[in-house]
């Protein structure tokens, strides 16, 4: 069976290292996804978090597109309501404009970021989410209504438009808006504990034909911990179980390694809350992937998958994304 992949990067920061170093190895995933032959490389946001560095994907992605030449990358998403959509128009109008054909915005309405920071980025509540992103629809367009008070105002540069949008989300309302508005889809399974079917088929159900999307496109985000064995699969995937657990918490700390991991105590009660969360990795040698990624797409039928690896080791990380390539062709 051959399957569209991509790659999601939330560039962890694994501990012991520093979140310079996790920006540098960002361009390392890129390139690789490349090389193996993902279709789109896409950058997280979120912010005020030291496990994580992607606090300015715009910044991230147009280096990476710098740096390879037919993967699409894309923002995985910029967080609309931490922005004004002016500038997100005339960001992703200018990285369309350098790397033509290239440049995917993904769009989410989730803070990326504990209140504290929300409210240091002078951020919008993700209710006003449909209306920020009608504007910069508007205002990339030039179809702001005669007596608005942006009027007038041009997102330059102005002879090209804005790259396809994709809405991100983990429910049926942002299915329905993404298919409403002629737009691509992204199912966070990765991170929701809500089954992906029911909005998927929301979003196919409610679309329009535009020009971008003359037909629904739906990925479906997907962790996956892939090694050679099942064993070091295991092993390596330590690290999800107590990353999760201290999100659960609300620790943001640095990715933890499998040795601190399994020297972790934990409690009867989180390890059974880690089985439960177990459900929403897919985990295991290429053989145990490819058939786990085979069911995903059997199941709720998307058009493309996008993984997401949280490894500590960066070699290992880079190897998981090459094993499941060579498994799924």
């Amino acid at each position: 069976m051959k399957a569209d992949l991509s790659v999601l990067d939330l560039v962890p920061v694994p501990s012991g290292t520093d979140a310079s170093q996790a920006v540098r190895a960002s361009i390392d995933l890129a390139r690789t996804a490349e090389r193996c032959g993902y279709k789109r490389y896409w950058i997280s946001e979120h912010h005020s978090m030291p496990s994580i560095a992607s606090s300015a994907p715009e910044v991230l992605l147009s280096r990476a597109a710098a740096l390879t030449e037919r993967i699409r990358v894309g923002s995985g998403g910029i967080m609309l309501p931490n922005h004004v959509p002016l500038r997100v128009a005339e960001i992703f109008q200018t990285l369309e404009a350098l790397y033509p054909e290239r440049i995917d915005l993904g769009l989410g309405r989730a803070p990326g970021s504990d209140a504290r920071a929300s409210r240091a980025l002078r951020a919008a509540s993700g209710e006003q989410f449909a209306d920020l992103l009608n504007e910069m629809l508007a205002l990339s367009r030039g179809t702001l209504r005669r007596g608005h008070p942006y009027h007038g105002v041009t997102v330059s540069p102005s002879d090209v438009a804005l790259p396809p949008i994709w809405i991100l989300g983990s429910s049926g309302a942002s299915a329905h808006v993404a298919g409403a508005a002629g737009m691509g889809y992204s199912f966070a399974s990765h991170f929701s504990p809500v089954p992906a079917e029911p909005a998927l088929r929301r979003y196919r159900g409610a679309f329009s034909p535009s020009p971008a999307f003359p037909e629904p496109h739906a990925i479906l985000g997907v962790s996956v911990i892939c090694a050679p064995t099942d064993e070091e699969a295991e092993y390596l995937a330590s690290t999800v179980d107590l990353m999760w657990l201290r999100l659960r918490k609300g620790e943001f700390s640095p990715l933890p390694s499998p040795e601190e991991a399994l020297a972790y105590e934990y409690t009867d009660m989180e390890r059974s809350a880690i089985l439960e969360n177990r459900d929403r990795h897919v985990i295991g040698s290429p053989e145990t992937v490819r058939d786990q990624l085979h069911t995903l797409f059997a199941d709720g039928e998307p058009d493309e998958i996008m993984i997401v690896s949280n490894i500590h080791d960066p070699a290992k990380r880079l190897q998981s994304y090459e094993l499941v390539a060579q498994a799924m062709r």
